[in-house]
C-alpha cells in the first residue's frame, strides 16, 4: 500500500473522531459547569484533530514531485 494513501486514511478516521467528539461536547449543557471528564474528553478531541493535522501534511508531503 502506497504510505501517502496511508496518511490521507488516518487523516480521515482521525477528523471524523475529532469532529464528531467536537460537536458532542459542545452540545452538552454542562460547559458552563466544566468538570474534569470534561477537560479529559476535550484534550482526546485535541489529540485526534493534532493528529490529524500531521497526517494530512504527512500525505501532502508525500505528494511532492521528486
Amino acid at each position: 500500500m502506497n504510505g501517502t494513501r496511508t496518511f490521507l486514511r488516518i487523516f480521515l478516521v482521525l477528523i471524523a473522531f475529532g469532529l464528531v467528539s467536537l460537536l458532542a461536547m459542545v452540545s452538552r449543557p454542562t460547559m458552563a459547569d466544566i468538570r474534569a471528564v470534561d477537560v479529559v474528553h476535550l484534550l482526546g478531541t485535541g489529540l485526534c484533530l493534532g493528529g490529524a493535522i500531521v497526517a494530512l501534511a504527512a500525505h501532502l508531503r508525500g505528494r511532492r514531485p521528486r
